[in-house]
């Protein structure tokens, strides 16, 4: 008895317009499962040549999804991270007046170090029962400390950083607290803690009952949604676009495969279920190498920072729904995506059709993508103050926008083609093939296409709303760069603490002066605490010349300062601020007077003068007063502030500073003068955005070369063809750079065209012109243009050895 024919060998069967046996009528379950399960034997069983289309396809999507599973890793890593900064928060839920044996004190000592902050803090138990922060055992005794395992690095690295923290090191801190291996914390004991009073003075730390009693999370409002969503779509969209391009590398040859299928009897609908069971193989394949991927590289993490950013291996676990979606998402756009590239092929049993030009492409569906994005519209003008911003419709209509540029660009690119001709022979070269089959062309540009127009309408987005969240400080760093400010008990500690600053190696001036408040001359007999608040300010000319414009100024002048621009109490520097004036030096005011009245005159010969603003950005007024015309000794509640200009040419200028500064005492602050200050959520954003960018890119790098290597396999044997005919192997390789060339130029102008609309469009949504920053534009651009070139020279010497004569051999 003969053997059965097999699924597709049923040639005489067909013959007679009948199925084949064995065959279920076409469009069944079960048909679909028997063709599909072939297209995977076809995948994992073609030989030398199909596992390597098959692992090039599953390296190709496993990028994508290691990339897939990291973002869906940053949830759970985020709120992993606000957890741990919630649970160490030290901030008091409230004033503890009495020590009790499980209360503590501690202090903010954080510093910065060439630009890292470093977080510190200095504790004191007051009872056997205090409780210690996370991740640390034992509270350390005072002159230890406990640190961090980076900054134990960094201190070991950095002899002048050790002179500023020059406690002993009794052991790390464990991961429970701290957000990554990169962060740099540390707890300090100390015996010089004292508890401030209800008024937050006469002390110089907080008494706290524990830890994790306070969250500081701020609402950023509807404009950082808005950020915030388009930059998931931004970075996201184009993986999902190279996942999808990357399960229909080997295309020709697998429609080859196919026309032999349909030689033996499979039909047009079996030939594309077969692609699409090839297609799914090599997607869970990829899944495969996309999970190995990610938790290889999330062992690595603990050694990877992106500005600022890191993690514990722990911590970056994904979601476990993203996770599930991630996993049924990719097999099933790899048989979406092949079932879709197969409707407009002809796959017949003795050639493809798709191999000769056929008609154009229609436009008309490419535009409606957009033009559906524009979802957007009925926003325009109402994602502002504290409304709530649908997130699913603006990432919805930013995804269609983006997904239409990819639309277009076959058709662009088949269009510009199409009318070009004639050239030297590398140039033609590329041009007929092109004209051929653009379809590869316009696949291998159209994920950076996305990325681009994407970059391009955040950037605008952040330009835009930059005001909600960058502030300028109105100082001026040409005239000071720091600031050291501390409490004083007495005008002699305010000089010497001048003095120490301004004799520090690497500056050039000191601006010292102590900084007080004083009062009405009644304030005594005021029974409610409403009395006149006067702030009081004693320097030389010289500093007292940096607050103010001050005229004829030596040693005993006092100015009176109004204030400039209603930035005071108006009213209180018309009725006291004046020569001959009364004042009560017994200050600040609290909510009962308390002690006994100073009463000092302001002297006749006083002068006004005007406020201008200091070297930090800040507008003073009151009284200013050399100390010659007041003594400080008479004040209450001083602070001594140090406008400090360093010597430019000396880097460590700013941290000579800070070591004096932490020499000086607990509460000495040391601000660095900037011209701008940013909300620490809008930081943060852009340090994620700069971080996912990177990696986005680098997907994008490598899942170009995969698809650039598999696209020059695919024309091995045309390669060698016409190397042996005598074609220069010169003129080979520039042809492929054009083939590059052309389809990118197109790719990056439809972008900036594509980034320009939804930029306009996002721009609506806030309310704010259409302002678009050219230079940024372009610098996008060509970081784009630069990854797709740098690929495309790193597949030339692959092009180099598949020129070669064996490249001749068939099976």
């Amino acid at each position: 008895m003969s053997a059965p024919h097999e699924p597709f060998a049923g040639f005489d069967e067909v013959a007679r317009g009948g199925a084949p046996r064995g065959v279920e009528p076409a469009g069944g379950a079960a048909a679909w499962a028997r063709d599909l399960a072939f297209g995977a034997r076809l995948a994992a069983g073609g030989g030398r040549e199909g596992w390597i289309r098959t692992l090039l396809t599953a390296v190709g999507v496993g990028l994508g999804v290691a990339l897939l599973l990291l973002a869906a890793a940053v949830p759970p890593m985020m709120t992993v991270r606000d957890h741990k900064r919630v649970a160490r928060d030290s901030m008091s839920a409230g004033y503890l007046a009495k020590p009790t044996d499980s209360t503590l004190l501690v202090a903010d000592a954080g510093t910065t170090f060439r630009g890292a902050d470093i977080t510190g803090e200095l504790l004191r138990p007051e009872g056997a029962k205090a409780a210690a922060p996370p991740g640390v055992a034992h509270l350390p005794a005072p002159g230890h400390m406990v640190v961090s395992p980076a900054l134990r690095r960094l201190l070991a690295a950095q002899p002048l950083l050790r002179e500023r923290l020059p406690y002993t090191i009794d052991g790390p801190i464990g991961h429970a607290g701290l957000m990554g291996p990169a962060e740099l914390y540390y707890y300090a004991g100390s015996d010089r803690l004292t508890a401030r009073d209800a008024n937050y003075e006469h002390g110089n730390a907080d008494r706290i009952a524990g830890f994790g009693h306070h969250s500081n999370s701020a609402v950023m409002g509807p404009t950082f949604d808005l950020l915030l969503v388009v930059m998931l779509v931004v970075l996201l969209l184009p993986v999902a676009v190279f996942v999808a391009t990357a399960v229909r590398l080997g295309g020709e040859r697998r429609d080859r495969r196919l026309a032999a299928l349909r030689l033996v009897g499979a039909d047009n609908r079996m030939t594309r279920r077969i692609a699409a069971g090839e297609a799914l193989f090599g997607s869970l394949l990829g899944l495969l190498v996309g999970g190995g991927l990610f938790f290889a590289g999330r062992q690595l993490a603990t050694h990877v920072t992106i500005r600022g950013i890191s993690a514990y291996p722990a911590d970056m676990t994904p979601d476990a729904a993203l996770a599930v979606i991630v996993a049924v998402a990719v097999p099933l756009a790899a048989v979406g995506v092949t079932m879709l590239s197969l409707r407009g092929t002809a796959i017949e049993p003795l050639g493809v059709v798709r191999q000769s030009v056929g008609r154009g492409r229609r436009v008309w569906w490419r535009l409606v993508i957009p033009a559906v994005g524009l979802l957007l519209a009925p926003l325009f003008g109402k994602v502002q103050g504290d409304g709530k911003l649908n997130m699913y419709q603006v990432a919805t209509g930013a995804v269609l926008m983006l997904v239409g540029v990819t639309a277009v660009l076959p058709w662009v690119v088949e269009q510009v083609v199409r009318r070009l001709g004639g050239g030297p022979v590398a140039w033609q070269l590329a041009t007929r093939r092109l004209q051929l089959n653009s379809n590869a062309a316009a696949r291998l540009v159209s994920g950076v296409t996305v990325a681009v127009a994407g970059a391009i309408a955040l950037q605008m987005l952040f330009a835009g709303v930059d005001d909600e969240f960058v502030f300028s400080t109105g100082a001026d760093p040409a005239r000071a760069q720091a600031v050291v400010s501390a409490e004083v008990d007495s005008g002699a500690q305010a000089r010497d603490f001048t003095h120490r600053i301004a004799a520090t190696k690497g500056v050039q001036h000191a601006y010292g002066y102590v900084d007080s408040a004083v009062t009405q001359p009644d304030a005594a007999s005021v029974r409610d605490g409403d009395f006149a608040y006067l702030p009081v300010a004693v320097g030389d000319c010289a500093t007292l010349g940096q607050m103010a414009s001050l005229h004829g100024c030596a040693p005993g002048s006092v100015f009176l300062v109004p204030p400039a621009d209603g930035a005071g109490d108006t009213q209180a520097a018309r009725t006291y601020l004046r020569p001959g004036g009364r004042l009560d030096l017994n200050g600040p005011p609290r909510e009962a007077y308390t002690g006994t009245p100073r009463l000092w005159t302001i002297p006749r010969d006083a002068r006004t003068a005007q406020s201008r603003p200091d070297p930090s950005g800040s507008l003073g007024w009151g009284l200013f007063a050399t100390p010659e015309a007041l003594d400080t000794s008479r004040l209450t509640s001083e602070t001594a502030t140090v406008m400090v200009a360093l010597d430019p040419h000396d880097p460590d200028a700013a941290e000579y500073v800070r070591n004096t500064a932490a020499k000086l005492g607990i509460g000495v602050d040391v601000l660095h003068v900037g011209t701008t200050t940013t909300k620490s959520g809008y930081a943060q954003l852009r340090r994620g955005l700069f971080a996912g960018a990177a990696l986005t890119m680098a997907l994008i790098g490598a899942s170009l070369l995969v698809m650039m290597l598999e696209q020059l396999r695919d024309r091995k044997k045309l390669l060698a063809v016409l190397v042996a005919f005598g074609t220069r192997r010169g003129a080979l390789a520039w042809s492929v750079l054009w083939q590059t060339a052309i389809p990118v130029v197109l790719g990056l102008v439809l972008a900036c065209a594509g980034g320009l609309a939804l930029g306009a469009a996002l721009l609506g949504m806030v309310g704010r012109p259409f302002h678009p920053d050219w230079g940024a534009m372009a610098g996008m651009a060509a970081i784009g243009a630069g990854v797709v070139f740098a690929v495309t020279l790193l597949s030339l010497p692959p092009l180099w050895r598949l020129m070669r004569a064996d490249g001749l051999r068939t099976e």
